[in-house]
């Protein structure tokens, strides 16, 4: 009998990570993976569309848990997967990232004796104050496995007391999907379509309630966007947090007249075309600084701190503040374009390697 192995996903990155282990499980005759999808992110653009451009099937279980607060979104992503995992007891549980529903079903399985397997274990930005870091610290803490994508990964975990059996670097698994869809990225021709010239434009993603919710801040990073626009043209796709606090505090004419393009969120495939051919990237999204590094497009992520430092260390990532935003974007569009670089393990191999690692644990 093959293994039964539950594969979460939640939020549109983790659509990305979940994709290739999907296809690799499916591939493997010992293994039998069954999709679950908490729901938390509803937007068809950020979710289910994501499904069809990665090839995945629907999933098995759609849980439909929707937005609410953090203590909401896990309390009932908890008693929505206890019942499925008391159903149909699986004999691995794989959770990635580090959104609600992650740490939620990592708490269910831990309580169950199911034993859990956190992809992207161990990236730590040391900013309790990101919820993103409290779900890292809470998965990492109740998991069996550890899959880490970078050395700084194992080197968090080991300043943690975990053992060093517990984990295995593996590489970064969004790289996968990449590879995976890259064919088709020349096709899709997303700046052709919003009428922007390749290698000429910036792409903006912003979501974290550190930029978004606060008024004042949130003021201060549009004016900076509009005046960045008078230097490269500049898109926007919206998620919906953003635009709902762009709304309520009345701040979407200060882009659109800098003639910023504020366009719906884009599924998997579209995006990445259009961030392909973008000549920057301005961000505040973790997978965006690994995938810009794997490209070699400069990525100026509009945060504090960051959980994946291997991408200033080797990549193209630079952290920065509002006051920063126009100075470093002006160094960037004049410098040549950085080389791609690739640390370790960031081959598009990292399912087969997570694969062979779950075998290897099913058998001892």
């Amino acid at each position: 009998m093959p293994a039964i192995v539950h594969l979460i996903a939640a939020a549109r990155p983790n659509f990305m990570k979940v994709a290739p282990l999907w296809h690799a499980l499916t591939a493997a005759q010992d293994f039998e993976p069954v999709l679950i999808h908490t729901g938390q992110h509803y937007d068809a653009n950020m979710s289910d569309d994501i499904f069809e451009d990665l090839g995945l099937p629907r999933p098995n279980h759609h849980m439909g848990v929707g937005s609410g607060t953090h203590a909401e979104q896990t309390g009932s992503v908890m008693i929505a997967y206890e019942k499925i995992a008391m159903e149909q007891r699986p004999d691995w549980l794989i959770v990635v990232g580090d959104v609600n529903s992650t740490a939620a079903c990592a708490m269910v399985g831990a309580k169950l004796h199911i034993p859990v397997v956190h992809l992207e274990a161990g990236l730590r930005s040391g900013d309790r104050e990101m919820p993103e870091e409290i779900n890292r610290l809470v998965t990492d803490v109740l998991s069996n496995v550890m899959w880490t994508p970078s050395p700084d990964g194992d080197e968090n975990l080991a300043a943690e007391g975990i053992p060093a059996s517990r984990v295995s670097r593996v590489g970064n698994i969004m790289l996968d999907s990449l590879e995976r869809i890259r064919p088709k990225l020349d096709a899709e021709n997303s700046a052709g379509t919003f009428g922007l010239t390749p290698g000429r434009y910036g792409i903006i993603t912003m979501h974290r309630p550190s930029n978004v919710d606060e008024k004042e801040k949130f003021t201060k990073i549009c004016g900076e966007l509009a005046k960045a626009a008078k230097h490269l043209p500049l898109i926007f796709p919206m998620h919906p947090r953003t635009r709902g606090r762009m709304e309520e505090f009345g701040l979407e004419t200060t882009l659109t007249d800098a003639g910023i393009q504020i366009v719906p969120p884009q599924s998997y495939l579209p995006f990445m075309s259009l961030m392909k051919d973008s000549q920057l990237v301005i961000t505040d999204s973790g997978g965006l600084q690994e995938e810009t590094t794997y490209l070699g497009i400069p990525c100026l992520t509009l945060r504090d701190n960051t959980e994946r430092p291997i991408t200033i260390e080797q990549g193209t990532n630079r952290l920065i503040t509002p006051d920063t935003l126009l100075d470093e974007l002006e160094t960037a569009i004049a410098a040549d374009a950085p080389a791609p670089r690739k640390p370790e393990f960031w081959d598009g191999r990292t399912a087969s390697r997570c694969v062979d690692d779950l075998r290897a644990r099913t058998k001892a």
